[in-house]
C-alpha cells in the first residue's frame, strides 16, 4: 500500500460503539482510506468465529467496509464485509 501511495494506518485503533455510546477501542490490522478495516489471518481455514468477530467489530464501528483476508490456507481466502449500520452504506443502498 505504501508503494502504491494508498493512505493507510497499520494496527489502527478504531472506536467501538453500543447504542450510539462509545464503549471501547479495538485494534484492526489496517485501516485503509479511513473507511476500510482489514483483518489479516494465517489459519489453515477461516472459521465462522473469525467472520462473526470481523462483522461484529465492523458493525460496532462507523466504517462502511471491511476485509477479512486469510493467507494461511492453500489458496488465498477473503471475505468482503459491509456495515449495514454505516450511514455511507445506507445512502448507497437507497440510491440503488
Amino acid at each position: 500500500m505504501k508503494q502504491k501511495t494508498i493512505k493507510h494506518i497499520r494496527e489502527a485503533d478504531i472506536k467501538i460503539f453500543y447504542k450510539g455510546e462509545y464503549i471501547a477501542l479495538r485494534r484492526v490490522d489496517f485501516l485503509v482510506q479511513e473507511m476500510i478495516t482489514v483483518e489479516l489471518k494465517a489459519k489453515t481455514e477461516l472459521d465462522d468465529v473469525h467472520l462473526a468477530q470481523a462483522i461484529n467489530y465492523l458493525e460496532a464501528s462507523h466504517y462502511p467496509i471491511g476485509l477479512l483476508i486469510n493467507f494461511g490456507a492453500k489458496s488465498l481466502q477473503f471475505k468482503r464485509l459491509y456495515n449495514k449500520r454505516s450511514p455511507h452504506n445506507q445512502i448507497k443502498s437507497s440510491e440503488s
